[in-house]
């Protein structure tokens, strides 16, 4: 039996975040309607405030049931009555989703605070009730059954048993696992963790929603019985670029490896038609245009597949190493810049890390997402190692949905720019694709050119 005081510090948020590294990425619902359960005014905000965020801002604002009241946070206070205490909790909800995504409905149950299981079957109900109305929902997302908050751990039960009865994909998002739990615990299923990257909006709309919550990270007065229920150090473990959910036995997600590129080609020498398409030319020229330098001493570029953007790089850089996984690739590459003397090729997976270096330059041309976000985060540092000085990184990918990669586009760049901790000298977004500059040199181009 987990036991903790919820008013003291706990665990330091800080111990975690290494570990959080080395989590797999979830993949953002793609369909279906999702319904986020919580136990109490706040767990929504807390535990999937973040997914509310970036449901909303996909247009598919989920709907939210809280079950009970909440008035049970601060017992024997001065201030407030349980009735008062519910109100304002009520409130608080209302406003915090509010902040995270205005188009949710909400459902307030208000059973009482801490009496769940003497009313399991009536919750069950009134969810399942919520589950099955209109559209099925395809994705149910509630407290962690392994929390050690009793409330949580009965209505997580029900979201499970109602998620299998109905077919519906569970996700668990954990709150008290971060205050009483330690990376080594045995109790933290690590093995069923997955991380949703999050959009830097969406990390400041949940800490807005959270401080919404006043009567649970503020006193109500200098009473001790009015004392914040949430230590601000246990606040602080909610504020991330990530948020974390206990999945079911789901699949590791796994790299897309050689064979995956072999088949490719075997089937088209062109898999991707980079050579015939003008979308594919329109974005090689963008990536040109947004290089901060005319030219570069010694570049990577990493993935060239047949060579239509390792031909043009060539022509800006004094020595440029081109690598791919594919000897099919490599072999169309060379014979597209046959008539360059700059190019050096190499079969290489960037998975074993970075061949050679150091580099003025480094391209990253759609090809992060075929990585999982472990292998993406350590290959975010070594390539950072391998810049010059006043190196260079420039990354490009595809945004819309594509099943069998580990990662989406805008959660490599995600990935990147916190594992690489440099400045952003320029940053192009568009429906189809993103593209970022990173640089060692902070400089923008009117500056290093004297003209600023």
């Amino acid at each position: 039996m987990v036991t903790f005081d919820g008013r003291a510090a706990g665990t330091d948020p800080q111990v975690w975040d290494p570990w959080l590294r080395g989590l797999h990425a979830l993949p953002r619902p793609v369909g279906g309607r999702v319904v986020v359960v919580a136990a109490h005014p706040d767990d929504e905000t807390l535990g999937a405030g973040g997914l509310l965020a970036e449901l909303a801002a996909a247009g598919r604002p989920a709907h939210v049931v809280v079950v009970t009241d909440g008035a049970a946070s601060h017992p024997g206070s001065p201030t407030l009555t349980p009735a008062e205490l519910a109100v304002r909790r009520a409130a608080e909800v209302t406003d915090a989703l509010a902040v995270l995504s205005p188009g949710s409905p909400v459902t307030l149950l208000d059973y009482p605070d801490g009496a769940t299981r003497e009313h399991r079957a009536a919750v069950a109900a009134d969810v399942r009730d919520v589950l099955t109305r209109g559209e099925p929902a395809a994705l149910v997302v509630g407290p962690w059954r392994g929390d050690g908050h009793r409330d949580h751990r009965v209505v997580g039960e029900i979201c499970a048993e109602l998620a299998d009865e109905l077919g519906a994909e569970l996700l668990e998002y954990p709150l008290w696992m971060w205050h009483w739990g330690t990376p080594e615990d045995p109790a933290v299923p690590w093995e069923r963790l997955r991380a949703l990257p999050l959009a830097d909006r969406s990390v400041v709309l949940k800490s807005r929603a959270v401080a919404r919550h006043v009567t649970q990270v503020r006193p109500l007065s200098p009473d001790p019985a009015d004392a914040a229920v949430l230590h601000p150090d246990f606040v602080r473990t909610f504020d991330r670029d990530v948020e974390v959910f206990v999945t079911a036995s789901a699949p590791m997600p796994q790299p897309l490896g050689a064979s995956f590129f072999d088949a490719s080609y075997a089937r088209r020498p062109d898999p991707w038609h980079l050579a015939s398409r003008w979308y594919e030319s329109r974005k090689r020229a963008t990536t040109l245009a947004a290089l901060p330098r005319e030219r570069f001493g010694a570049a990577l570029e990493i993935g060239c597949s047949v060579g239509t953007l390792t031909e043009l790089l060539a022509a800006r850089c004094d020595v440029l190493v081109a690598t791919d996984v594919a000897p099919s690739a490599l072999t169309s590459a060379k014979e597209r810049t046959a008539h360059l003397g700059t190019v050096q090729y190499l079969q290489h997976d960037l998975a074993d890390g970075v061949p050679g270096g150091p580099y003025d330059l480094v391209v990253l041309s759609e090809v992060g997402y075929y990585l999982t976000r472990p292998q993406l985060a350590t290959t975010a540092r070594r390539l950072r190692d391998a810049l010059t000085a006043d190196g260079t990184l420039v990354a490009c990918h595809w945004r819309h949905p594509v099943a069998q990669y580990p990662l989406s586009g805008d959660d490599v760049h995600r990935t990147l720019a916190a594992e690489l901790g440099l400045t952003t000298v320029v940053r192009h977004v568009e429906e189809d694709f993103l593209l970022d500059v990173w640089s060692r040199d902070p400089r923008s181009v009117a500056r290093r050119t004297g003209l600023a």
